[in-house]
């Protein structure tokens, strides 16, 4: 067998399959043509603004809606009309959903009682699910209204696992939670995405959550997926506007191409050099965005590729690092530096900022 045919072979197959989907509400469009390979294991987020289709896509993927156009197939299987409760997938609700006069072993025993399970057995199984979601195993008979807001979570994740699914799928579970128990429960999550080998699709708007547990990210925008890959891919090379500014802050210059002068900041007056990609190359306007931590405060106009000038007007503590505001004339750029390597730099000091062609990243305006 060939190294290509060999490569092949190891590739991991998609668990789902959505070719071509489709979903409308009358006139509405809510998810606009659709194809996506969900790969065996993966953990996929879901991520766009109110409004951009995210939250109707995880419903068909759960059998909750069917689309209106397109297929969907889960192991090579064609389930555009298949009931939730005949699939092997699981949601996992933003209300949770718990039996508020259930106990804890009760909520997560609750699938298993609907198949008939042996209650020696569910017990067993619920016993174990709480030591696998790190609550103790005396929590089996208390009422599930008497947990906190991670306990409950914790509960609600055990009874999905109860269920077996081939693939979990979670509607921003996290959102209700404070921002240190949520931080706790990404990397819990992370790691049971790891340790049980399950498919999790996750939607979120948190681009933070996004970023921690995901392997592979899809950003959604007006019922479209508008670029899918790695954490460290967007956020590092977006392809648009769109998905830079969504996931962080930039710093945008928007650029005219002078014959004579190459091309210029319309902000700045400012020459650019560019690392242009090639659907750019004969472009005459585009933005040029770039991520405050990789401006940096100049000693020389020459040690980078590109060196504007301004005043300081503001600094701002962010705990490790340190973000400062320079104006440049009407614009106003940030920098953002390890509280390690930040300066004092007097507001209203005179200043010169610069970054790196390869640090910068272009769109076509």
């Amino acid at each position: 067998m060939s190294s290509a045919l060999n490569d092949v072979a190891k590739a991991p197959l998609p668990i789902l399959q959505l070719v071509d989907v489709y979903k409308r509400f009358n006139e509405f469009t809510a998810v606009s043509g659709i194809s996506l390979n969900i790969l065996d294991g993966e953990f996929l987020t879901v991520v766009g603004p109110s409004g951009s289709g995210k939250t109707t896509l995880l419903r068909m993927l759960a059998g909750m809606e069917a689309p209106s156009d397109g297929n969907i197939t889960l192991r090579g299987e064609l389930i555009n009309n298949v009931p939730a409760k005949q699939r092997p997938t699981c949601l996992v609700f933003q209300s949770l959903a718990l039996f508020p006069h259930k106990t804890v072993g009760e909520n997560i025993e609750f699938p298993l009682k609907v198949k008939s399970v042996p209650p020696a057995q569910r017990k067993e199984r619920a016993l174990e699910l709480l030591r696998m979601l790190r609550l103790p195993e005396s929590y089996y008979g208390k009422n599930v209204m008497k947990c906190s807001g991670g306990e409950k979570q914790r509960v609600a994740l055990a009874r999905a696992f109860a269920y077996d699914p081939d693939v979990l799928l979670f509607d921003e579970p996290l959102s209700a939670l404070d921002y240190k128990l949520k931080k706790v429960l990404e990397k819990e999550l992370k790691d049971l995405h790891r340790e049980s080998g399950k498919t999790f699709v996750y939607i979120t708007h948190s681009l933070e959550e996004a970023m921690v547990m995901s392997d592979r990210i899809a950003v959604m925008s007006a019922g479209k997926i508008v670029q899918i890959g790695t954490p460290e891919s967007i956020y590092a090379r977006p392809e648009t506007e769109f998905v830079a500014e969504f996931f962080g802050e930039v710093n945008k210059f928007p650029l005219v191409r002078d014959p004579e002068r190459g091309w210029f900041s319309a902000d700045t007056d400012s020459a650019v050099t560019l690392t242009l990609p090639d659907s750019l190359q004969g472009a005459q306007a585009a933005t040029l965005i770039v991520r405050p931590e990789y401006m940096r405060f100049a000693s020389a106009p020459d040690e980078f590729d590109n060196v504007i000038r301004g005043s300081v007007f503001n600094e701002y503590s962010l705990g490790s690092r340190i973000q400062y505001q320079v104006r440049c004339g009407e614009k106003s750029v940030l920098i953002e530096i390890p509280r390690t390597l930040a300066r004092d730099a007097a507001l209203d000091q005179q200043v010169m900022i610069g970054w790196n062609a390869a640090d910068a990243f272009v769109a076509e305006a």
